[in-house]
């Protein structure tokens, strides 16, 4: 199997276990890249909400198989999209995301249907 990307809202979307999680099978899970990024988002987002920081943390890191450090390379990248980021709302963890994928050329996972009309050269999967 191809390793893919995960956003943040697709990760969020398994904790919790919101419509379209299903789609993300743990073999594909498995396969899974994240970036730092994203996964500081995940963990925000648990501890904003009333997790504590060691159970956000052990569940927002425990669903990827492989963790990467955003890089200048991928900063670069998330820093050009801006463009798209005014036209789609996309945020900096976005961006982040995209980034990662472009730099892997590989499919990259949503919950975010805005992402359906990026023309990025990417394969984009949106799970609702």
């Amino acid at each position: 199997m191809t390793n893919v990307v995960l956003d943040a809202s697709v990760i969020l979307a398994v904790i919790h276990r919101e419509r379209g999680f299903e789609k993300l099978t743990a073999d594909l899970l498995a396969q899974a890249i994240v970036s730092t990024v994203n996964l500081c988002e995940v963990h925000g987002k648990l501890v904003s909400s009333g997790w504590s920081s060691e159970d956000a943390w052990e569940d927002a890191h425990g669903l990827a198989g492989e963790i990467q450090p955003f890089t200048a390379e991928q900063a670069k990248t998330a820093g050009s999209l801006i463009a798209d980021a005014r036209v789609f709302g996309l945020s900096l963890g976005d961006r982040a995301c995209l980034a990662l994928a472009i730099a892997l050329r590989a499919p990259v996972y949503t919950a975010d249907r805005s992402w359906k009309n990026l023309k990025l050269g990417l394969r984009i999967h949106v799970i609702r």
